[in-house]
């Protein structure tokens, strides 16, 4: 529970730290800029990930260790994992706000781990109690509330549910498969780590921004040249404000898939949506604002409720007795 609720705080500071950096002028310097901020950032976040993981491993000694996983069936599981809830669930989360609004992005964001909860407890018959699942569903409405915006500006209703669809059932299926995954004793979580975010980006810059380029018309190599003048921004602190959001995206999976080995998919994403109360949290102490009423309310019930659906209670009476 612990390693989960750890995994929600560091992603909700990589939220943070990685908004900081779409927010500086490349990214909104042009209508190109604006369409491709998203998916170049994520590349690029995804690939200092893998590399942060990378090394990780290489100081531990363990590089030998992530190739002999890679390897195995459930290595190429992972990898599976990886393309699934990266270029597709993330892609599909980028669809649903660009299509149909913020709101829309906000329901799929809350919406995935009740299904990955319902495909754990199919494939991989994790059980939860009744009232888990009552503080599991508590835990997801405050989460639409943290997110949900009134704002729909819909350009296409179609492409729009097409993407929460996408979103929520990549992120579910994601979780469902790295925890069958992690079963393995010779793929571990920081294994898993650096295959998933390696596979992830280079999906992204192989295949998906090329992709891009060619759906809208420009020169295969238009969003590759985007994300190499990044590095020659004026901004300075765009490329490293990226890798400082990429390294705590780094720690927040080790700890989201140490939880996930250790307690289950269904419970462990429960905790990890509480990034959203989390970032509301430091957004209100960097920024020095009170948030309003509602948003206080819905934190609360997120970090109350996560808790509540991850814990055993007859287990901890056990233990305390």
């Amino acid at each position: 529970m612990l390693a989960g609720i750890i995994a929600g705080i560091t992603w909700a500071i990589e939220t943070i730290v990685l908004g900081y950096a779409l927010a500086m002028s490349p990214f909104f310097s042009t209508e190109q800029a604006i369409f491709l901020a998203p998916f170049v950032s994520t590349f690029l976040h995804d690939g200092f990930s893998a590399i942060w993981a990378t090394i990780y491993n290489g100081v531990r000694g363990k590089s030998k260790n992530v190739w002999k996983a890679f390897k195995t069936k459930s290595g190429k599981f992972v990898v599976l994992a990886a393309v699934i809830g990266g270029p597709v669930g993330m892609t599909g989360y980028v669809m649903s706000v660009n299509y149909m609004g913020a709101s829309i992005g906000a329901i799929a964001s809350a919406v995935f781990p009740a299904i990955g909860a319902v495909l754990a407890f199919i494939f991989l018959k994790e059980k939860m109690k009744w009232y888990q699942w009552l503080f599991l569903i508590a835990t997801l409405l405050g989460v639409y509330g943290l997110y949900y915006s009134p704002e729909m500006n819909a350009t296409n209703y179609v492409l729009g549910i097409l993407g929460a669809v996408m979103c929520s059932f990549g992120w579910g299926i994601e979780a469902v498969i790295l925890a069958k995954s992690l079963t393995d004793p010779e793929v571990t979580d920081e294994y898993a780590l650096q295959i998933r975010q390696t596979t992830s980006a280079l999906t992204y810059g192989v295949i998906l921004l090329p992709a891009i380029s060619l759906i809208k018309g420009w020169g295969i190599a238009e969003s590759w040249a985007f994300a190499g003048n990044l590095f020659t921004s004026e901004a300075t602190w765009l490329i490293p404000t990226i890798a400082a959001a990429g390294l705590a995206a780094t720690v927040s999976y080790l700890f989201y898939y140490k939880a996930i080995a250790q307690i289950g998919a269904s419970k462990a994403m429960g905790l990890n949506v509480t990034y959203g109360a989390w970032a509301l949290i430091f957004t209100a102490i960097i920024t020095k604002t009170m948030p309003s009423g509602i948003a206080i309310v819905c934190a609360v019930v997120v970090l109350v409720c996560s808790v509540f659906a991850a814990a055993d209670f007859k287990e901890i009476f056990k233990k305390s007795k």
